[in-house]
């Protein structure tokens, strides 16, 4: 794994930074675990944009990744590391001794032929799955679930990490990415390691068109806009004084919008 930095050969080369894709073994998806992917431009069912700025992107395949790990006790051998459009970080593609498939994230330090085991009895080692009551304290972790049987919901981005911080009788404490300690059930899952793919936040893309094919579309400052679409828009010269805010108002950059009560008593420590 590792960046490939571009020769300025072009307006669009000079100072790009890429990937090398050293570490992917396989090319073309396993077509069992792959489903059509639909694009909807970030519109509703009445065809009204309901989140601006996507749209466009490269013709893909989904890749049914295992969140759950529900392959309990059965051990997989590494068949290949994949590169997947859908995601920041390498999948790894398991082929389990009952003769059953799956792709799993690939955290570092997992190779082609090793072999992962989901369950408590599992060695603590990249790529295996066990409960955060069987997991020793200050292990590094990713792919969390935040209930029992849902699958993992933190922890899934290229180089993220989360630190099993303290052990309960029912709960887990958890210190998350953005340095908030949360609270989790111990029959929660979660795999050991980091997630892969470290170099993912040094890429540069060198020119617009590379953010297109990612379906990510330009976005219009709000003072070059007019009154009747921003908040900002108008008036002559450059305005000032205003703190920055959405289209329909809502202050933004900094503000917290978090208005969740039910979940409030999960936190210890909030992030910065």
């Amino acid at each position: 794994m590792g960046l490939k930095i571009f020769s300025p050969r072009s307006h669009a080369s000079r100072g790009a930074v890429g990937f090398d894709f050293k570490e992917i073994t396989k090319t073309k998806p396993e077509k069992a675990l792959t489903e059509s992917l639909k694009k909807q431009s970030a519109r509703n069912n009445t065809g009204m944009i309901t989140v601006r700025h996507q749209g466009g992107a490269h013709k893909r395949k989904y890749r049914l990744v295992d969140f759950k790990r529900t392959k309990l006790e059965v051990p997989g051998k590494i068949a290949a590391i994949e590169y997947d459009p859908n995601r920041t970080c390498r999948i790894a593609l398991v082929h389990y001794h009952d003769g059953e498939k799956a792709y799993i994230l690939a955290p570092v330090g997992l190779n082609v032929g090793d072999i992962v085991v989901s369950g408590d009895k599992a060695d603590i080692k990249p790529g295996n799955c066990l409960t955060l009551a069987a997991i020793p304290l200050g292990t590094i972790i990713h792919n969390v679930e935040m209930r029992p049987g849902k699958g993992g919901q933190i922890g899934r981005g290229a180089g993220v990490s989360a630190t099993l911080a303290g052990k309960g009788d029912q709960y887990c404490q958890v210190r998350l990415p953005s340095g908030e300690l949360k609270q989790i059930l111990s029959t929660c899952k979660a795999s050991i390691g980091q997630v892969g793919n470290t170099d993912n936040e040094n890429i540069k893309l060198g020119k617009a068109g590379k953010s297109r094919w990612r379906g990510i579309r330009p976005s219009v400052r709000g003072m070059k806009m007019n009154p009747v679409d921003h908040p900002l828009g108008g008036g002559e010269g450059v305005g000032k004084g205003h703190h920055p805010v959405t289209p329909w108002g809502q202050p933004c950059k900094g503000f917290k919008t978090r208005h969740n009560k039910r979940t409030d008593s999960s936190i210890i420590k909030r992030r910065k």
